[in-house]
């Protein structure tokens, strides 16, 4: 027979660990209503804390938006699923759909219409790769009669680019590949990208080059569906209990994004 000191200290044990599966239920059906997480990642031809690639043997995406999905479902204890996206206006605008649950991209002002934007993991910016054999060697070289410059479609930076350019021919394109794929061939003069893609293209595409020059910057945050406010609450949460207990630097350093610096 247990004593009452030691009977109380066991219902109290009983009651806590009772709140807490009633904590993890209710946050799991806030963030997961379905029983799996969803989370939106864009996939593209090259690395960056924001663009998760393909593994060209599995065919599966892979990178640090990816090991913040494994990070975020292991948290719930629900299964994870991943919802791959070209671009983060495609997850953005994918929002009022019902099609994911939560997902990282550069913070924009205009994406608040579509979805609800949480604490920034780390700093976000974008720069332009030039082709091989480019007399291009600074960003006021760019705006010229004549010159191809091509975008991602869907993207901040795209539309900082269009906004900006108002001599050069600027096409943007609805899959990254298809633009990688062009500069590497010489048919376009430069390609603007967030400045950890074009650093991981530049080291493929022999003889491209990064330019000096920041085309913008932001942050990349975690964000939710429009008004799905327990989920924000709880994703803001979760992101930044991962920055301070190392899930986010682990991210990025096994994402490649080993110089990223995590933002406070």
């Amino acid at each position: 027979m247990l004593r009452p000191g030691l009977l109380a200290a066991a219902v109290s044990s009983v009651i806590a660990m009772t709140g807490a599966l009633g904590a993890d239920a209710d946050a799991t059906r806030d963030v997961a209503p379905t029983g799996t997480l969803r989370v939106a990642i864009a996939v593209g031809p090259a690395a960056s804390a924001f663009w998760a690639t393909r593994d060209p043997a599995t065919g599966q995406p892979g990178g640090v938006t990816v090991e913040l999905a494994k990070a975020a479902a292991e948290k719930l204890h629900v299964p994870l699923q991943l919802v791959e996206y070209l671009s983060s206006d495609d997850i953005a605008a994918a929002g009022a759909k019902d099609a994911w649950d939560i997902s990282f991209m550069p913070a924009e002002a205009r994406r608040a219409q579509f979805v609800d934007q949480g604490p920034a993991y780390v700093a976000y910016t974008s720069n332009y790769l030039v082709r091989a054999g480019s007399d291009i060697h600074s960003i006021a070289d760019l705006d010229r009669a004549g010159i191809r410059v091509g975008c991602i479609e869907g993207t901040s930076t795209s539309r900082t680019v269009i906004k900006t350019l108002k001599l050069a021919t600027v096409t943007t394109f609805a899959k990254a590949d298809t633009a990688a794929d062009l500069i590497g061939k010489g048919e376009l003069d430069a390609l603007a990208m967030g400045t950890e893609a074009v650093e991981g293209l530049a080291r493929k595409l022999s003889g491209t080059r990064v330019l000096d020059g920041v085309i913008q910057s932001t942050g990349v945050v975690v964000v939710v569906p429009k008004g799905h406010a327990a989920a924000g609450a709880w994703a803001t949460h979760f992101l930044q209990d991962a920055k301070v207990d190392g899930t986010v630097r682990r991210a990025l350093d096994s994402g490649g994004s080993t110089e990223a610096k995590i933002v406070p």
